[in-house]
């Protein structure tokens, strides 16, 4: 079945840097394309990053120059890169595939504050 496992959350001062990074199983990683979610107390989810499987990117437009996201096929991992880090990024992160259904991780907390 479908795994993703999300990792690299945590606290980290306004302009500082973290690595997220969701591992995936059970489905042939290279074929989909995948994507990185963010969510806050009392709003919708909404797209951060995606990677499709030539290796484009698209970037949620605050974001943009800050955030790399990045896959590696033969490790099954998509890499969130986050520096410049401010205190409205704080959320919970999501690692989501499209299989025909979504599948989603269990997420991962990312806090900027001081």
């Amino acid at each position: 079945q479908v795994q993703l496992v999300e990792s690299g959350g945590g606290l980290v001062q306004p302009g500082g840097s973290l690595r997220l990074s969701c591992a995936a199983s059970g489905f042939t990683f290279s074929a989909y394309a995948m994507n990185w979610y963010r969510q806050t107390p009392g709003k919708e989810r909404e797209l951060v990053a995606s990677i499709g499987t030539g290796g484009k990117a698209y970037y949620l437009s605050s974001v943009k120059g800050r955030f790399t996201i990045s896959r590696d096929n033969a490790k099954k991992t998509v890499n969130l890169q986050m520096n410049s880090l401010q205190p409205e990024d704080t959320a919970v992160y999501y690692c989501k595939v499209y299989t025909g259904r979504d599948y989603w991780g269990q997420g991962t907390q990312v806090t900027v504050s001081s």
